[in-house]
C-alpha cells in the first residue's frame, strides 16, 4: 500500500537522522509509534504523518524533527514538504501507475493480504424460530452475515457458516395449534383465533398458514378421513412437525434466493436428544457452579462478569432457553473452531454476558466468542414509516425483495453499521437514479464497462456515415496491460490522482473492515469510488485520437471496473455490464 510505503520510508529516515545525531536527544527509534492520516486538506498531499510526539525523546521542537527526518527521506519522484509537525506525503507517478499494473495483474485477488493468522471461524446468524416468515430484521442479519462471510473467506480465514433452528421450545406446540385452527377453517369450520389479546398471544394468526394447511389436507386425506376430519383428534406433534418443516423449507428458499448460503442448519431439538444440554449442566454441578433456590437450579455467572445469577432448570425440571445456548456454544467449541461468531438482534444484549461467563465456568476461553448484536430496520414508505409487525399484516423480508429486487435490499441492508438503526427508503431503493446508492454504483460499473467496449467497437461518423475503425483492435485491447507507454497517464490531473487514490484505499478497506467485522464500510467504499470515477469521466475524455493516451485511460477505467466487481462480489450484489 502507498501509505505503508510511505510509513516505511519515514520510519527509515528517522533511524538514519538519530544515527547523525540531527533529532537532538534521542538516541534510538524502535518504531510503532507513528500514523498515516489523510491531510484534512488535500492541497497538502496525499497522506501525512505527525511526528509530534518524538518531540519527548528529542526535546527539540516538532518542526524541527520533521525537517530533520525530510533530509534522509528517499524522494525517488514523490513530493515530501513539512507544515508544523507534520510530514505531508504526495505519491508520484511511478507509484500511482505501479497501483494500476498491480489491479490488472491481481484481478479478483487484489486486495488479498499475504499473510494472516489464518482462523477457522464459525460464524452463526439469522437462526430465526421456524414459526413464520422472516421479517426484515431477518433480512438485515442474513445480508449483514452472509457479507461478512464472504469478506472473512477473501480476506484468507476458513469461514463455515451455521444457522441455529429454534425448534425445541412451546413456540412449535403453538404453531401447531395455529395450523389446526387454519386447517378447520379450509374444511369448513366456523372457527378463528381467539380474539382476547392475552390468549391470541398463544397462537400464530398469521396468513402464512392458510397455504401450509391447504398442503396438510392435500397430503393427509387419508389421515383425516381416520378422525372424520375432526381435527381437535389429531396429536398436535404431527401438526408442529408438518408446520415446522414447510416454514423451514420456506425459510431455506428465500434464503437462497436472497444469496445467503449457510453449511448448516443446526437443530436446538436434536442439541437435547443428544444429551448435550444434560452434559453441560453436570459439568457446571461438578464444578461447583450450581446452587439450589426456590426448587430452581442456578447458575453463578455474576462470578464471571454478569450482573447476576441465572437460572438454568427451572423448578418444574426444565431447561431454560439458556441452557441450550450454553450447550451449543460448547459444541461448536468442541468441533474445533479457533473463533465463534454471532450475529444477534439487539433484544438479546443481556445474553452476551451469560453466554460468556458459561464458557469460562466450563474451562474455555471466552474471548473466542465474539457477538455483533444488529438494530432493527424501519421502513420508510412515501416517507413515513411502517411498522413492522410480528404476525398479522407483518412486512415479511419475502415481501421486501419482491418489492426492490434482490440488489437494492441487500446493499441497503448492508449500508450502515449494524449497531445502528437502518431507514430503509422503498421508494428511493427502486428509483433508477443517483439518490439511490445501489443504482449510482452499479451504474458506475456498467459505465466502466461501457467505456471498455466502446474502445473496440466500430462507430459511424455522423457526418459522413462512414463506418469508423474502433480505437483498438481486439488484439491492442487484449494485451492492454501494462503495453503502453506509462509516462503518458498524466497523474497531475486532479481526477485522475484522486481516483487511483481511491483505488489504493480497497487494500487497507479489506483489512480494517475484516478485523473490525464491520461491512457497512465496504458499502460506502463503492460509492466513494463510483463518486471519483464519475467525475473523472465527466472531466476527461478516455478514448482520444491519440491510440497511447487512449491505452493509458483505459487501463484506469479497467482497474476501475475491476475493484468495483471485486467489491460488489462481496457485498453479494450484481456488478451488471449494462444499464
Amino acid at each position: 500500500m502507498i501509505k505503508d510505503y510511505f510509513l516505511e520510508n519515514i520510519e527509515k529516515a528517522i533511524e538514519c537522522a538519530v544515527k547523525a545525531g540531527k533529532l537532538g536527544a534521542m538516541t534510538e527509534y524502535t518504531g510503532g509509534s507513528l500514523n498515516v492520516e489523510r491531510p484534512k486538506n488535500p492541497d497538502f498531499g496525499d497522506y501525512a504523518i505527525n511526528v509530534s510526539s518524538l518531540a519527548r525523546s528529542a526535546k527539540i521542537a516538532p518542526p524541527a524533527i520533521a525537517n530533520a527526518i525530510v533530509e534522509f527521506v528517499d524522494k525517488e519522484d514523490n513530493d515530501y514538504s513539512v507544515i508544523g509537525g507534520f510530514i505531508n506525503f504526495k505519491a508520484g507517478k511511478t507509484l500511482l501507475i505501479n497501483l494500476v499494473d498491480e489491479i490488472y495483474k491481481k484481478g479478483a485477488e487484489f486486495g488479498r493480504p499475504e499473510n494472516i493468522n489464518k482462523e477457522k471461524i464459525l460464524l452463526e446468524y439469522v437462526s430465526a424460530n421456524p414459526t413464520g416468515p422472516f421479517h426484515i430484521g431477518h433480512g438485515r442479519w442474513a445480508a449483514m452475515g452472509s457479507v461478512l462471510a464472504n469478506l472473512l473467506k477473501f480476506y484468507g480465514h476458513e469461514v463455515y457458516q451455521e444457522f441455529y433452528i429454534n425448534d425445541a421450545g412451546s413456540q412449535i406446540n403453538k404453531l401447531g395449534n395455529s395450523l389446526a385452527i387454519r386447517i378447520r377453517q379450509e374444511l369448513g369450520e366456523d372457527v378463528d383465533f381467539p380474539t382476547d389479546e392475552i390468549e391470541r398471544k398463544n397462537y400464530y394468526p398469521g396468513d402464512y398458514l392458510i397455504p401450509v394447511a391447504k398442503k396438510f389436507i392435500d397430503q393427509n386425506k387419508a389421515l383425516l378421513e381416520e378422525v372424520n376430519n375432526d381435527v381437535t383428534k389429531l396429536d398436535v406433534k404431527v401438526l408442529s412437525d408438518f408446520a415446522k418443516y414447510e416454514m423451514e423449507d420456506l425459510q431455506k428458499a428465500l434464503l437462497e434466493n436472497f444469496r445467503v448460503h449457510f453449511d448448516n442448519f443446526y437443530s436446538e431439538l436434536e442439541l437435547h436428544k443428544s444429551g448435550k444440554v444434560d452434559e453441560c449442566v453436570n459439568l457446571l454441578k461438578k464444578s461447583g457452579k450450581i446452587y439450589q433456590k426456590d426448587g430452581a437450579d442456578w447458575f453463578k455467572s455474576s462470578d464471571y462478569g454478569d450482573d447476576q445469577d441465572r437460572v438454568i432448570k427451572k423448578a418444574d425440571g426444565s431447561n431454560t432457553y439458556l441452557t441450550a445456548d450454553i450447550a451449543y456454544h460448547v459444541d461448536k467449541l468442541e468441533r474445533g473452531f479457533d473463533r465463534l461468531i454471532n450475529i444477534w438482534g439487539a433484544d438479546h444484549h443481556g445474553y452476551v454476558a451469560r453466554v460468556k461467563a458459561s464458557l469460562e465456568a466450563l474451562g474455555y476461553d471466552s474471548s473466542r466468542l465474539e457477538i455483533l448484536l444488529g438494530q432493527l430496520v424501519n421502513l420508510v414508505i412515501n416517507g413515513n414509516e411502517v411498522r413492522m409487525g410480528k404476525r398479522k399484516n407483518m412486512v415479511t423480508l419475502e415481501d421486501l425483495i419482491d418489492e426492490v429486487g434482490v440488489d437494492a435490499t441487500r446493499f441497503w441492508m448492508t449500508m450502515r453499521n449494524i449497531d445502528t438503526t437502518l431507514d430503509f427508503d422503498i421508494e428511493l431503493a427502486k428509483t433508477n437514479s443517483d439518490e439511490n446508492p445501489v443504482f449510482y454504483v452499479q451504474y458506475a460499473h456498467a459505465r466502466a464497462c461501457s467505456i471498455l467496449r466502446n474502445a473496440t467497437s466500430e462507430k459511424i461518423d455522423k457526418e459522413t456515415g462512414k463506418t469508423l475503425p474502433p480505437a483498438l483492435s481486439a488484439e491492442e485491447f487484449a494485451d492492454l496491460t501494462g503495453n503502453f507507454d506509462k509516462s503518458i497517464l498524466d497523474m497531475t490531473i486532479n481526477d485522475c490522482r484522486k481516483l487511483v487514490l481511491k483505488l489504493e484505499e480497497y487494500k487497507s478497506l479489506i483489512k480494517t473492515s475484516a478485523e473490525t467485522r464491520q461491512v457497512y464500510t465496504i458499502c460506502r467504499y463503492v460509492q466513494e469510488l463510483a463518486s471519483e470515477f464519475h467525475s473523472f469521466y465527466n472531466a476527461t475524455r478516455v478514448i482520444t485520437e491519440d491510440k497511447e493516451l487512449t491505452k493509458a485511460r483505459l487501463s484506469l477505467v479497467y482497474a476501475v471496473k475491476s475493484v468495483l466487481k471485486n467489491a460488489l462480489d462481496i457485498l453479494a450484489v450484481t456488478a451488471p455490464e449494462r444499464m
